[in-house]
């Protein structure tokens, strides 16, 4: 079983990293995708330990959307991430980036700025990005057809968007992520979702230490709590959660092993 999307660098696990990182091995979660806070120096601290801990493991940096007010001007912004990443052990993605309109945290139009900027910069780099999109659909798929290079390489994370969204991901070329929203009683739509993504390009993800799936929900989540989620999917797409498990885990390492990342083959 792969967590394709993880803060396991949070101070949320900090006390206890090695016992969560236990139980994920011992219910069967083989690797997974740490996703760091940019300029956040107690995760990059954390970092060697969970790669130590956890060889397997790859690692994702960028800008969030949550962040970006504290970078307003583009070059430099986009400077900054392409020395973090050219910092980070075992890299795997650009993220996570993308666009939030819920929060609204950052300015919309920084938001768009250091997006697309980060986008273009993942394809230099030759690596998939790892894309939040909360409320901003419209102006996920414009920044994308304008900077990506088709097919798009990534994953939109933690999915809760509509049909037509994921339609025009899986068109695209991109991969789906569901996380522990899909197990909620009130989902149902979403799981209708899930119904229609192909296998092929279908991840399952924690997002932890948030959204913990149920019967876990409420607590901190976790890795080893992946599973949850990929029975609840295995069950919508009418599948033995083995089957699942080798799509999902074929899907994660083509996308996310290990690659060129200095522009040149």
């Amino acid at each position: 079983m792969i967590d394709s999307h993880c803060h396991l660098a949070d101070e949320a696990f900090a006390p206890d990293l090695d016992e969560v990182v236990a139980r994920a091995r011992a219910a069967g979660v083989s690797a997974a995708l740490c996703v760091l806070a940019m300029d956040e120096p107690d995760e990059a601290a954390r970092t060697p330990q969970i790669a130590t801990l956890w060889p397997s493991m790859r690692f994702a940096i960028g800008i969030h959307p949550h962040q970006a007010g504290r970078f307003p001007q583009r070059t430099p912004a986009i400077a900054t991430v392409q020395r973090a990443l050219q910092a980070t052990p075992a890299l795997g993605a650009v993220g996570e980036i993308g666009l939030d309109y819920h929060y609204d945290l950052a300015p919309r139009d920084v938001q768009r700025d250091l997006f697309e900027g980060q986008v273009i910069l993942a394809g230099e780099m030759q690596l998939p990005v790892v894309v939040h999109t909360r409320e901003a659909e419209a102006d996920t798929m414009r920044i994308f057809e304008r900077s990506g290079k088709r097919p798009l390489y990534g994953v939109l994370h933690c999915f809760t968007g509509t049909a037509r969204m994921a339609q025009w991901a899986v068109e695209a070329g991109l991969y789906v992520s569901f996380a522990g929203i899909v197990t909620f009683p009130n989902a149902g739509e979403l799981r209708e979702v899930v119904r229609m993504v192909p296998l092929d390009r279908l991840l399952v993800e924690t997002d932890c230490p948030y959204l913990a799936p149920v019967p876990f929900r409420g607590r901190r989540n976790e890795p080893a709590h992946v599973v949850e989620v990929a029975r609840t999917v295995a069950k919508v797409k009418s599948m033995e959660i083995d089957e699942l498990d080798a799509a999902v885990t074929a899907n994660f390492q083509r996308l996310f092993g290990f690659r060129n990342t200095t522009g040149s083959d």
